[in-house]
């Protein structure tokens, strides 16, 4: 098989790659800069700007819409890509990566609620890389619901909301973190076994 020359352009490859679910991929990936300026400029505490916080959760809420929408194109259209593979999860931990660590720099979070999340979305992330070559370890419910809990949590605890409210923001907050590390431990599981498997398979044959 006649392997391209370096600096040749796949043109076939980036015509599978070029199409709407992978351009909502980017477009996510492009919002979270936008959204940390604004956040960020917003501040946090009682001195946070009410409309800048605002803009901050459209922002974000804009952006973890198209994680839903991206993934629904690429099934009804049968537009799978190995891009959009490797790059939605990529996009997803950036966007909600960034939201934790710049609520906890304004002080609406503590920093080891944030560093517990992220540990564990990196140390999944990583593992799956590693393995995506011979196994690829699909979304579980407990995922899915950890994705909308977190991200219903971040854009609640973005937004000014006033004292009630902020107690219920907690308690997604709260629920969030625990299906996060449930279904951290659960993935890891799952990826670890399903690389014995493939070892032992690759053995015997």
């Amino acid at each position: 098989m006649t392997q391209p020359r370096r600096g040749v352009v796949d043109r076939g490859s980036l015509r599978r790659n070029a199409n709407v679910p992978n351009a909502l991929t980017l477009l996510r990936i492009l919002l979270v800069p936008l959204f940390v300026w604004l956040l960020w400029r917003a501040g946090g505490g009682d001195g946070a700007d009410p409309a800048g916080r605002t803009w901050a959760a459209v922002v974000f809420v804009v952006a973890a819409a198209t994680d839903r929408l991206d993934g629904w194109l690429a099934r009804r259209q049968g537009s799978v890509t190995t891009f959009g593979i490797v790059a939605d999860p990529i996009a997803d931990k950036a966007l909600t990566g960034a939201a934790f660590v710049v609520l906890s720099a304004l002080g609406d979070l503590p920093w080891w609620l944030t560093v517990l999340v992220l540990v564990r979305e990196v140390a999944v992330t990583v593992l799956r890389a590693v393995v995506i070559r011979h196994t690829v370890v699909p979304a579980s419910r407990g995922g899915k619901l950890k994705t909308v809990l977190q991200t219903v949590a971040l854009a609640a605890f973005v937004l000014p909301l006033p004292y009630p409210l902020t107690l219920l923001a907690w308690a997604v907050m709260l629920a969030a973190v625990a299906v996060t590390v449930v279904t951290g431990v659960q993935y890891t599981v799952a990826i670890l076994g399903a690389a014995r498997r493939h070892r032992a398979a690759t053995r015997a044959g």
